[in-house]
């Protein structure tokens, strides 16, 4: 019963219930035998995607001594979402790479969760994470500022920008070759898919489309910059209705996140109308508390996003490996959740760090299919429970049926959820990464 925390994408092909809902085009990657005569880069870790997944993993291969080029197609850091929650296991990944202290500076944390029901905005129950989940640290930080500290701590010229991949040309013993759309070819010993729930690696490993739960969620980033700054407390706020919730948690002095989740049988037509949009997410909560309502009218409406929420199920023996030959997958474009636990960003960090102290030995020596073999047994058992978990938690407080949700307000929340044990997945410890010597 998290915040919504996680950055959700619309998916790169067109499943059923996606025929009529438009989105930015992403081509496929497409396994081709190459013709050209472009000479071609060797790289020993080439990274697909500058997010979180993809800068995380390039400075956690750093501090073990290990370069990367990540490959971002825009012209720059992605600019776009609004903040996401990070908890206790996303701020230990963060101090293992070295950046957390920067941005623990920046953000505010917050001390606890109130919860309310829709009509009247009647408290239903509070909580101190100091007094319920005793060293917990809840912070929600702006996904462009994480962005930005994460390649900043980063060597010059290690993100290649405009640098769009459209195929994987082969593999074979001296590693994957890579084409890029403006004619260069790469070939590396090990090939990071960071790029994000469309992932077109993941779709050229054989994974299947995210699959859409039911659900579309608006989300906005207010700005009380020029009203003296934002006046709550910083606690998350939650508030349930039927078949609909929402809720907002302080970020900075200046900056309030909030959220809507309502449920959706398809996720109809794409609006790009950033008015529009925050007018439909205004209708969606009338009548609702004021200090939500107003918190969305001091967003700026191009800060108001939508989207459909999707996620994967990694099951056993069903879903592809993580790894193909050298090629291996980090973060949403492996196993993309939904929001309702707040962990979709911090298991991308998980990744991250994982993954670079099993490879890291391995590029600096020969072979790395079994690194990437001993990452993917580590983490799967971590995230396909936390994925069905998310999923179904969602599915729980999303019931719009009026006794289930007179049961949830009157007798789950108030006596029954415990926020010790419901956070107990955030108390992985990923251990530190130990900077490598400097090169004499």
């Amino acid at each position: 019963m998290t915040p919504m925390a996680a950055s959700v994408y619309y998916p790169a092909t067109q499943p059923c219930w996606y025929s009529s809902y438009p989105r930015r085009r992403r081509d496929a990657v497409v396994v081709a035998a190459s013709a050209s005569s472009s000479p071609e880069e060797t790289k020993d870790v080439v990274i697909v995607g500058a997010g979180i997944a993809g800068l995380a993993t390039a400075l956690s291969l750093r501090r073990l001594g290990v370069g990367a080029t990540v490959l971002e197609q825009g012209p720059s850091l992605r600019a776009g979402g609004t903040s996401l929650t990070l908890f206790k296991n996303g701020w230990r990944v963060l101090d293992s790479i070295g950046v957390a202290d920067e941005l623990r500076a920046k953000y505010l944390r917050v001390q606890g969760m109130r919860m309310r029901s829709s009509v009247g905005g009647r408290d239903l129950r509070e909580f101190s994470f100091e007094e319920e989940a005793p060293g917990q640290e809840v912070r929600a930080v702006e996904r462009r500022v994480l962005l930005e500290t994460l390649a900043s701590n980063l060597p010059p010229g290690a993100i290649s920008f405009s640098s769009k991949l459209k195929s994987v040309a082969g593999q074979g013993a001296d590693g994957t070759l890579l084409e890029l759309q403006d004619g260069r070819r790469l070939r590396s010993k090990v090939v990071v898919g960071c790029d994000g729930v469309n992932s077109p690696i993941a779709r050229w490993m054989g994974f299947s489309e995210p699959r859409y739960v039911g659900h579309m969620a608006f989300r906005g980033l207010a700005d009380y910059a020029g009203a003296g700054g934002q006046p709550f407390e910083p606690k998350v706020n939650y508030i349930y209705g039927r078949g609909l919730r929402a809720g907002f948690v302080p970020v900075s002095p200046t900056k309030v996140y909030w959220f809507i989740c309502f449920n959706s049988p398809t996720p109809g037509p794409k609006n790009t109308d950033a008015a529009a949009l925050k007018k439909e997410a205004l209708e969606l909560v009338r009548g609702w508390p004021d200090d939500l309502v107003a918190v969305m009218r001091s967003t700026p409406d191009d800060s108001v996003v939508k989207t459909p929420l999707v996620d994967r199920w990694l099951w056993p023996g069903v879903a592809p490996s993580a790894s193909r030959g050298g090629v291996v997958l980090v973060g949403d474009a492996w196993h993309p959740m939904t929001p309702n636990l707040g962990q979709g960003a911090c298991c991308a960090l998980e990744d991250a760090v994982v993954l670079a102290r099993r490879l890291a030995p391995a590029v600096l020596a020969t072979g790395v299919g079994e690194a990437l073999r001993e990452y993917e047994r580590e983490r799967w058992g971590r995230i396909f429970p936390l994925t069905a978990r998310a999923g179904l938690v969602g599915a729980l407080v999303q019931w719009g049926n009026p006794a289930v949700c007179a049961v949830r307000d009157g007798v789950v929340i108030p006596r029954l959820v415990r926020l010790g044990p419901f956070l107990e997945h955030t108390n992985f410890e990923c251990g530190l990464l130990e900077p490598a010597p400097p090169s004499p």
